[in-house]
């Protein structure tokens, strides 16, 4: 892993991002073909709730982009139809595609605590429905962190059975990514008791948390449990960290997973941005099989 890694930073050193990025081209129709289609985060490029994210997506070569729904301090911005309509010009201009949505200023505003957050989720799936977008991540660290908080699973539980069937009947997945085991995701959404309400694996987190990710990622997927996948590491190049991709690409496969592959973070300390997810996107697509 560390020999590739460091041929990755060497050829970014030697090339240069726009180098690289002309290996790689910006994905279109031929994406919707595909098993995997391979994003990042807006927030992971330094373009949080920036349209420009999509451009500079397009530069490295990306399917599309995570974009962030926006914050308290702009009202989440997506909500409006002009920024919608500038998002997907953005989209249609650079050709690549508006890949998912994220809520992650649940971190600061809980869902569980925090009653601003009901109408955020609810407009979030007819968000998703002006973007052509299937997944909406809501995102439960920082403030919103649900481990040994019985009574804020209880929150949440009841807050998803009340907008499940909302995005039920707008065909909109609602994605759990949180620090909780498998198992305990599982209950949430069982109490929940809704198929659109699902797991969003992030395979950094939950190493980080100690779990067998390979074992969790077969169990979860073979209940169709897991909607999408951050694939993560801190402060390393994708393949240079602690999670093995490799293992990672068995697992996926016995569940027969298809769609949205999103990298987040995986920028070493002081590494630029855009040469580092050239070379993870290269590093995806090696491992995933997806030229």
């Amino acid at each position: 892993m560390i020999s590739r890694r460091n041929a990755l930073r060497q050829s970014a050193a030697l090339l240069g991002a726009a180098g690289l990025a002309a290996f790689f081209k910006p994905q279109d129709a031929r994406a919707a073909t595909r098993r995997f289609r391979i994003g990042a985060c807006d927030w992971s490029i330094n373009k949080r709730d920036d349209v420009g994210s999509l451009a500079l997506g397009a530069q490295i070569g990306l399917d599309g982009i995570q974009v962030n729904m926006g914050s308290a301090a702009n009202d989440m911005h997506l909500r409006r139809p002009d920024v919608q309509r500038a998002y997907r010009e953005a989209a249609r201009q650079h050709r690549v595609q508006l890949g998912g949505l994220a809520l992650g200023e649940l971190n600061n505003v809980p869902y569980k605590a925090d009653d601003r957050t009901d109408a955020w989720v609810r407009d979030s799936i007819g968000v998703a429905k002006a973007l052509g977008v299937k997944v909406v991540l809501l995102a439960f660290f920082g403030k919103n962190d649900l481990r040994n908080d019985p009574a804020g699973q209880g929150v949440v539980i009841e807050k998803l059975k009340a907008v499940a069937p909302a995005a039920e009947k707008a065909g909109v997945i609602l994605g759990i990514e949180s620090y909780l085991s498998a198992a305990d995701h599982l209950k949430i959404i069982e109490a929940v008791g809704s198929k659109n309400v699902q797991v969003y694996y992030d395979v950094r987190n939950s190493a980080d948390m100690g779990y067998d990710i390979y074992q969790e990622i077969r169990w979860l997927g073979k209940q169709g449990q897991i909607c999408e996948f951050h694939f993560k590491e801190y402060d390393t190049l994708l393949g240079g960290g602690i999670v093995d991709f490799r293992k990672v690409r068995e697992a996926i496969d016995e569940i027969d997973y298809r769609g949205w592959v999103q990298i987040e973070g995986a920028v070493p300390k002081g590494g630029d941005v855009t040469q580092s997810y050239v070379a993870n996107n290269a590093f995806v697509r090696k491992t995933l099989g997806q030229g």
